[in-house]
């Protein structure tokens, strides 16, 4: 790969900006595209457009001013120049069908297509049902740019498998799967991503860790939705067997980590919601390509379900919810990361909100302004409350007591993450957790 190659990056978001910044902070010449003129001209001016990913501020400081990153609103500035496009453009799921929404990726890759030059690899990093690559979006821009796959330009599916928060470090500890079209594909897919990443050593590997081709697209988009889908539904065996000692006086974290002492299990941590980008929406891109996958619906079906439940327990404890002040304590999908993508905090609403409850959220991480914004009124801590809700897992809420919600009658722990003594003479229902100060017994 040459010193000063130059590489497009489609959608400079929460992935694409921290992945434009690595190829340019490995010696890549990078010019990102971006359908937001806010984005651009920050990223222009080297500034992060949005917080909390580490790292990213003070590499925009450097590689910008050093003219190794630029980013533009036009697609033909960027393609034409590239010897490679990274796309990393979302990819919704559709909430009435559950059914993907490639609206944005459609008009992206149409976008690319016409300036796209010969010689130049596409690598699709955006997670896909299985087999989009090579019958949607190789044909889309086949049609287009007149230019054959596997002879005029390269594709490849090489799915971005880091954490928001975390990008660079998850970029050096993960091997990079890749899938390509043709050997010369292949080769090239590999010689870009050895070119411009580094990887941490893993000796719990199998192999080096590293740049691993899986031999086909199919391949690489089935290990992405696996390797998420796999959590989704874990997670849902971990919430059927909370669900099942909450009502038995058992104490099911205590429980799984004895069954994780055995190296077979790897039993994961129940909760309220599961929320982000990710888990919550990737196993309905594996359902859409493979609808009898019934495990795979009933987890995710199973998971939805648990904000409604907790609710259904909370009024079945207080009695009717109408007229009382609810509070959800946390509002983004996870500790730590400002964002409400999926967030369990809107099924938890909506079912307080349908049992006629008064709804108020606290999130460290919002202001009032952004949480009315959301459709969620704000609470501050010290606040009267008849119901605390904990749904993120954020660190302030471990050293909340009832003192902090004056009047509180009940406090529901999604999270696992408050203690007896802090909540000493008030009732509190932990998820999972039978053995809390409240629970239902056996013989109820």
């Amino acid at each position: 790969m040459p010193a000063q190659a130059t590489t497009a990056v489609v959608a400079l978001g929460k992935i694409g900006l921290p992945l434009a910044v690595q190829f340019a902070d490995r010696g890549h010449r990078v010019i990102g595209v971006d359908v937001s003129e806010r984005q651009v001209s920050l990223v222009n001016q080297g500034l992060e457009p949005f917080p909390g990913e580490a790292h990213l501020a003070e590499k925009l400081a450097e590689i910008v001013p050093a003219g190794r990153l630029r980013a533009t609103t036009d697609y033909a500035e960027a393609i034409s120049a590239a010897s490679t496009v990274v796309i990393v453009v979302p990819l919704f799921v559709d909430e009435a069908t559950g059914e993907p929404d490639f609206g944005w990726m459609d008009e992206a890759t149409r976008s690319l297509a016409p300036h796209l030059q010969p010689g130049t690899l596409v690598s699709y990093e955006t997670t896909l049902p299985v087999g989009t690559l090579r019958d949607r979006f190789v044909p889309m821009i086949e049609e287009i740019s007149g230019l054959r796959e596997s002879e005029d330009f390269f594709a490849a599916f090489s799915p971005e498998r880091v954490l928001t928060g975390r990008v660079f470090e998850d970029l050096r500890k993960y091997p990079k799967l890749f899938g390509a079209l043709s050997e010369e594909g292949a080769a090239r897919t590999r010689a870009f991503y050895e070119d411009v990443l580094t990887f941490d050593a893993r000796p719990d590997l199998a192999r080096e860790n590293g740049v691993w081709d899986l031999g086909s697209p199919e391949a690489a988009e089935l290990a992405k939705l696996a390797e998420t889908t796999y959590r989704d539904v874990n997670i849902a065996l971990a919430n059927e067997f909370a669900l099942f000692a909450q009502d038995r006086g058992i104490d099911v974290y205590r429980v799984i980590e004895a069954s994780n002492s055995q190296p077979f299990s790897h039993i994961h941590q129940p909760g309220i919601a599961v929320g982000g980008h990710c888990i919550p929406v990737y196993p309905r891109l594996y359902l859409s390509g493979d609808p009898a996958a019934e495990t795979v619906r009933t987890a995710r079906a199973l998971n939805a379900s648990v904000p409604a439940r907790l609710v259904e327990r909370a009024e079945e404890l207080l009695g009717s919810l109408a007229g009382l002040r609810a509070v959800i304590l946390g509002a983004s999908y996870r500790s730590g990361v400002k964002e409400t993508a999926f967030s369990g905090v809107f099924p938890v609403a909506a079912e307080l909100r349908r049992r006629g409850a008064q709804v108020r959220v606290h999130d460290p991480l919002y202001t009032d302004e952004e949480l009315e914004r959301l459709d969620l009124g704000a609470w501050h801590v010290g606040e009267e409350a008849d119901l605390l809700i904990v749904q993120t897992n954020h660190a302030m809420y471990r050293d909340l007591t009832a003192a902090d919600a004056p009047g509180v009658r009940l406090l529901v722990d999604g999270r696992n993450i408050t203690s007896v003594e802090a909540w000493a003479g008030t009732p509190r229902l932990v998820l999972g957790d039978g053995s809390a100060s409240t629970h239902r017994g056996p013989q109820e």
